[in-house]
């Protein structure tokens, strides 16, 4: 039987969320949006025991993607991202100098998240979700009582729509089409900050005062 293991590994200057994601059974793993310490990631890798199998991306804005040439590197898995996400990737440069330092160059990705799929990593399996609004090529991946929604929705706060690809009303249909549809048990794990869930959402978050269940 799979056994789900989940590792919020924080960091960088963006205190983003990297998850480690892995089968206890088969040891195999995969790494979420791996952002600006790549060393820490492969560490957590290293130390767990787990044969990293794939990255996969909830979205390309900078401070989810920083790590990946280190991690290819060591690792040589398969970047998977979203179309609609690959300018943002291609242009992961000009995010820095933007926001005044310099990136490595990414390696391009190895294959595309298609909506409606299914992932897995050891015997557990996740749905790919489209979830724009916050970029346009977001994704989410739902399973186990689980959604890695990137940055979509936030403990009592939902995702910038004023960032290159961003929009407002792409989000809230997102939010109310794909997250709220979720039973409220459903665990969100952000790319920022602290889990929550969906029922905690509904109840209590400001933007989405008025939220009905699905």
């Amino acid at each position: 039987m799979p056994e789900l293991v989940v590792t919020p590994l924080v960091n960088g200057r963006f205190v983003e969320n990297c998850w480690l994601v892995g089968d206890a059974a088969t040891r195999e793993a995969v790494l979420i949006d791996p952002g600006e310490e790549p060393e820490r990631f492969l560490a957590a890798v290293h130390s767990g025991g787990w044969t990293l199998t794939a990255v996969w991306l909830t979205h390309a804005h900078i401070d989810h993607v920083l790590g990946i040439p280190a991690v290819k590197e060591a690792t040589g898995v398969p970047v998977l991202l979203h179309p609609a996400d690959r300018p943002l990737y291609d242009g992961v440069a000009a995010q820095a100098q933007w926001m005044g330092f310099e990136a490595p160059a990414l390696p391009a990705p190895d294959g595309v998240l298609t909506p409606g799929e299914t992932l897995t990593v050891g015997g557990l399996r996740f749905a790919v979700r489209h979830t724009p609004g916050h970029s346009p090529g977001s994704v989410s991946f739902v399973g186990h009582g689980r959604i890695f929604g990137g940055d979509v929705l936030f403990r009592e706060s939902i995702g910038r729509t004023d960032l290159p690809g961003g929009d407002y009303f792409s989000l809230m249909r997102t939010i109310h089409g794909e997250f709220l549809r979720l039973p409220d048990a459903t665990i969100v794990h952000s790319g920022h900050g602290p889990d929550t869930t969906i029922g905690a959402e509904r109840r209590d978050n400001p933007f989405l005062a008025g939220a009905i269940r699905a």
